[in-house]
């Protein structure tokens, strides 16, 4: 009988350690996906509800940007190409949670053969407010392979 308790217990806690992510957890995961769909979409208005007020990017050509001139160059006609993210780690500090991990950008000619997109890296970082999270910063780097 011990040794079965023993056993249900080690069950429980794997397969909670296995299956169980944080309520905070799946919010970011579904807010990572949904911020990239907008994005591909062109949708400003909803993109704007998600970014923080002081949001900012740290772009893979090396230039910091706001919400106002990523706005103006979607409103512009821009179109960002799509992306493929792979989220590999997510750390929660208070009401901050960190995303990091890689993502493959499609090329500016288009190509949909993704074994040629583009490798970066990537952290973004939430804040957790009031009215729930919001993407506060984002650093995204090209991976150069010698």
């Amino acid at each position: 009988m011990k040794t079965f308790c023993l056993f249900l217990i080690n069950f429980t806690l794997i397969a909670a350690f296995a299956f169980g992510q944080s309520n905070d957890d799946m919010e970011i995961r579904k807010l990572e996906k949904l911020w990239t769909e907008l994005l591909d979409k062109g949708d400003t208005t909803l993109l704007l509800e998600i970014w923080s007020e002081n949001y900012v990017v740290n772009n893979p050509n090396g230039k910091i940007v706001t919400p106002k001139e990523i706005v103006a160059l979607m409103k512009g006609g821009h179109k960002f190409p799509a992306v493929k993210r792979i989220i590999e780690n997510i750390t929660f500090n208070q009401d901050i949670a960190i995303v990091m991990g890689k993502e493959l950008q499609q090329p500016s000619n288009m190509n949909p053969n993704s074994e040629e997109w583009i490798p970066r890296r990537f952290t973004n970082v939430w804040i957790k407010t009031k009215s729930g999270w919001h993407l506060a910063a984002r650093q995204s780097s090209k991976v150069f392979t010698d």
